[in-house]
């Protein structure tokens, strides 16, 4: 049986680490299309002033808590998720899974060429690894259906999407129905870290929960971004008992 919490009205898994890579790596046996979100508090903040979005991800399979916020919030509504699932690391290590179990990979996402940089540093990871193609994230609505037509003749089991938030999810939700592969997971800007484009936080900064103080400190104009963070402390302590009630009903 799932078993989730609901922070402001996105059901986030209380899954560890190791409990959501078992739970993923399931999805490569069944017959249908999972959609795996990584949340973190900026976006449940933005899903609680959008409907819609916030159903769309609630569709998920598996909803991780990437960013710390969110795991403080679990623990204000009394419910607290094990640690932090950061989406980078699960999908990092999932890539090795995808290695042992000969699944194709297609990557999705950044500016022309870092898909292929960041297949290059995957390859180095793991000489197995199958990806079966690539695209840039630069795109069109009109350009959609031949993204799906390339992404379904290159017969990938897993699909990386990495165009940012809400961008990614919404469209996984929009064109997974069209897609062949068994996951489809947002993973952000995972492409531009592996390609070395941008500098993850140091391990100590990460451990400490300070990973968007340490991001904003390299890129100064993610301040208005980042009042979003105060924004979901506060909407969680006021108004977070409300949906956790709502949900246990």
């Amino acid at each position: 049986m799932r078993e989730t919490i609901n922070i402001l009205g996105v059901y986030i898994d209380r899954l560890t680490h190791k409990e959501a890579l078992d739970k993923l790596t399931g999805f490569l046996t069944t017959e249908n299309t999972d959609l795996v979100f990584t949340p973190n508090s900026e976006i449940i903040q933005a899903a609680y002033k959008d409907e819609v979005f916030k159903n769309r991800l609630n569709s998920a399979s598996l909803n991780t808590a990437d960013g710390i916020g969110v795991v403080y919030a679990s623990k204000i509504l009394g419910k607290p998720l094990a640690e932090r699932v950061a989406g980078f690391d699960l999908m990092c290590a999932f890539m090795g899974v995808c290695a042992e179990k000969g699944a194709r990979v297609f990557l999705f996402g950044s500016k022309e060429g870092v898909a292929k940089e960041a297949a290059d540093e995957l390859l180095r990871r793991h000489p197995s690894l199958n990806i079966c193609g690539m695209r840039n994230g630069y795109f069109t609505d009109k350009d959609n259906e031949s993204i799906v037509s390339e992404m379904n003749a290159a017969n990938p089991d897993v699909i990386l999407v990495c165009l940012g938030a809400p961008k990614q999810e919404n469209w996984i939700y929009d064109h997974a129905p069209k897609l062949n592969a068994k996951i489809m997971m947002g993973c952000g800007g995972s492409l531009d870290v592996l390609a070395g484009r941008v500098e993850r936080a140091p391990e100590k900064w990460q451990k400490l929960g300070l990973e968007w103080a340490y991001r904003l400190k390299k890129e100064p104009k993610r301040f208005w971004r980042m009042t979003a963070l105060p924004k979901f402390g506060l909407t969680v302590l006021f108004k977070g008992r409300k949906f956790k009630q709502e949900s246990e009903k």
